[in-house]
């Protein structure tokens, strides 16, 4: 990485990987990535499931209706599950430490996606998180944030375009309609 700038500008969401498998040291780095995100009075209540069989992840891919369908072409996906008793802002340590890991993907080259679970349906109406909970044999005291698909892309896309930031959004003291 030459700076996290960089990093920031060039990581985009990749949906579409090859058949190459991620190396051990790499999987290794992702997954402690996500373990040096911060947490709420560092309760560190998320839970990370990693998938690669073949089967498992194709299943997963079938959790809801729409935008699941990288989970069966990736390589390797992380279930972001996390213990809502251990920490009140559950929904945000689970989104912290999936984004650290998606950066150091990117940082590796390799892609990432985020597949939102929570609040999203399958096909015949069940809560997709339900359905990954069954799929894997998790507790359904542990709510599913999203899952994290990763792989080496088969797809290049174009850095983000920084003069197209919508600095409009940015309020300075206090808010502004302009």
């Amino acid at each position: 990485m030459e700076n996290l700038h960089d990093l920031l500008v060039k990581r985009r969401s990749i949906r579409h990987f090859t058949d190459e498998q991620i190396d051990a040291e790499s999987v290794k780095l992702i997954l402690e990535a996500g373990l040096l995100a911060p947490t709420s009075k560092s309760s560190r209540a998320w839970q990370f499931i990693v998938v690669d069989d073949r089967d498992m992840l194709e299943r997963l891919s079938q959790c809801k209706e729409r935008a699941a369908e990288p989970i069966a072409r990736c390589s390797m996906a992380v279930v972001v599950a996390v213990d809502p008793t251990r920490t009140e802002p559950w929904i945000e340590d689970a989104s912290v430490a999936a984004a650290y890991m998606q950066l150091q993907a990117s940082d590796l080259g390799l892609g990432s996606v985020w597949i939102q679970v929570r609040d999203r349906y399958g096909f015949d109406g069940m809560p997709a998180e339900e359905y990954v909970q069954e799929a894997l044999g998790m507790p359904d005291t542990l709510p599913i944030v999203c899952i994290l698909a990763f792989g080496h892309p088969a797809e290049e896309r174009k850095p983000a375009t920084v003069d197209k930031l919508k600095w409009e959004n940015v309020h300075i003291g206090q808010w502004s309609n302009r």
